[in-house]
């Protein structure tokens, strides 16, 4: 895996600088909010009403115009991991995030990874650009020997795990990128997530969704 921007739907200008900004830290949602809240002149933040779209513009085509460092990876206790993805889309179609969690065999949560999809994207294509993030960020920061996939999307399961053909228009493209990543870990399984399963990438999707329904900036 490279340090590339990961593909996304179609964003407005201003959301796709905010995903660059993600791209740089490693898609790490605390890491890319903290640097652009510093950025962002006064009391203003990334999520703040006060903080207007030419502000917000400024702030971060200075924080991509700095150079951006990701943070230090921490150490798993061994080579096997657990990783949790979800994707949310508001409207279905609508605006739509995707977040992953990574975790270690001890339990310690790892990485916390979010993004924009899409403007007017579904909930099917955000839950695989979620598992297509996780599995992208995993395999640069780590070598996986055994990988479980916590997610509730049947959709997906069904594609990656049952062998059948995607259901949703345009999805190949993240389809095709999770399936030569599970590829490259020898153990991988998914465990299904019903409803009143606790999933913390859920959050994580929501900020996505928040950050793909920014107006045009």
């Amino acid at each position: 895996m490279t340090d590339d921007r990961l593909p996304s739907e179609h964003l407005s200008p201003l959301a796709a600088l905010v995903d660059e900004v993600l791209a740089g830290v490693g898609y790490e949602v605390a890491a890319a909010t903290d640097a652009i809240d510093d950025a962002v002149p006064g009391y203003g933040g990334l999520f703040d009403p006060a903080t207007d779209s030419a502000e917000l513009r400024r702030a971060l085509e200075r924080l991509l115009d700095s150079g951006l460092a990701r943070p230090s990876v921490p150490e798993p206790t061994g080579d096997s991991f657990v990783l949790y993805v979800d994707g949310s889309s508001r409207g279905n179609p609508g605006p739509a995030g995707a977040g992953a969690v990574i975790v270690d065999a001890a339990g310690d949560e790892l990485a916390r990874l979010g993004r924009p999809v899409g403007s007017r994207t579904g909930n099917n294509t955000a839950e695989y650009v979620a598992l297509q993030l996780g599995l992208a960020e995993l395999l640069t920061r780590y070598e996986p020997r055994t990988l479980e996939v916590r997610i509730d999307s049947m959709t997906v399961i069904r594609d990656v795990w049952g062998g059948e053909e995607p259901t949703e228009s345009g999805v190949d493209t993240y389809s095709e990128a999770v399936a030569a990543a599970l590829s490259s870990v020898p153990d991988h399984r998914y465990t299904h997530l019903t409803d009143s399963d606790p999933n913390p990438a859920d959050a994580l999707a929501t900020v996505g969704a928040d950050i793909a329904a920014f107006g045009p900036g």
